[in-house]
């Protein structure tokens, strides 16, 4: 898939992608900690937790990971699956469904749309494989940022949830 307008160009990802990947999400922990949020994703870079570098490993291998470029380098990242993270306290739909288990993009590049480019194509692929679910889940805290821009790249907001003290905002959007 190309994004004519920002010259973003999407392809599946491989293991090779998986140090890009967790270079974005050390890069978003920083960023995201400065501007005071360290209640999302803590503090720790993602690269330096424990398990964290075996996790991306396993997006890249195990579930369907997509990569945008632009310029030619990694500048986001779309892990799908066919459901939520056993570990998320997450009703299964009753359905079949692609579930976003992941999606990042390089702070560099804000603005340009790479994550709205990476859920379009996200919707494309559940389309092409016949299932009319696309769901994601996101950090429901802070001023609902992170909820407001999956509704503004067409999800709704379906069930909330705690995951210890972390707030979570389950959002579908129908494809078919």
């Amino acid at each position: 898939m190309n994004d004519s307008t920002h010259g973003i160009r999407i392809r599946p990802g491989s293991l090779a992608d998986a140090p890009a990947i967790l270079a974005m999400l050390d890069s978003a922990v920083v960023w995201m900690n400065a501007r005071g949020n360290t209640e999302q994703w803590g503090t720790t870079p993602y690269s330096q937790r424990p398990g964290g570098t075996e996790r991306v490993e396993r997006y890249t291998t195990e579930n369907i990971p997509y990569v945008a470029e632009l310029g030619g380098g990694p500048a986001g990242a779309l892990v799908l699956d066919s459901g939520p993270s056993p570990q998320m306290p997450i009703p299964a739909a009753a359905e079949p469904e692609r579930y976003v288990r992941l999606l990042v993009s390089d702070r560099r590049y804000a603005g340009l749309g790479i994550g709205a480019a990476l859920l379009a194509h996200a919707a494309e692929e559940a389309r092409r494989a016949g299932v009319e679910l696309l769901r994601v889940d996101c950090w429901a805290g802070g001023g609902g940022e992170l909820v407001s821009f999956y509704e503004r790249n067409g999800f709704a907001r379906t069930d909330r949830f705690l995951s210890g003290s972390w707030p979570g905002q389950v959002l579908a959007r129908r494809v078919g």
